[in-house]
């Protein structure tokens, strides 16, 4: 049962961070979704987004700073294996799983809902 108020808590301060940014600023969510995956980057290359992981789990793995958390862990793991091909290998082999789901539902869900342009 803690670990579920953790993974709320940790989750819910990620978003709530969005939230304001999108409410407080004039960035575009786009701006903010690529600031997110920067910062999981940078965290998670200084040392701090590990220990963040560890006690929030999927509160800390599934918002957009865990995917750049997941690409700066596959690029130091695939570096260490392949030496510098693993810079351009890594993170696209870390992170395949969740691109390949998000191409398959995004394409479904265009599919079943008949898109247009405004």
């Amino acid at each position: 049962m803690l670990m579920y108020l953790k993974v709320f808590l940790v989750g819910g301060a990620l978003c709530l961070i969005g939230e304001l940014l999108v409410l407080l600023t004039k960035l575009t969510p786009a701006r903010i979704l690529v600031c997110y995956i920067i910062a999981g980057v940078l965290l998670s290359a200084v040392g701090l987004y590990k220990p963040l992981v560890d006690f929030a789990g999927a509160g800390a793995t599934v918002p957009l700073t865990g995917f750049g958390h997941a690409l700066c862990q596959g690029v130091k793991f695939s570096v260490q294996e392949s030496g510098f091909i693993g810079a351009f290998t890594g993170g696209l082999s870390a992170t395949a799983g969740g691109i390949a789901a998000a191409i398959f539902f995004g394409a479904l869900v265009g599919l079943i809902f008949k898109p247009h342009s405004k």
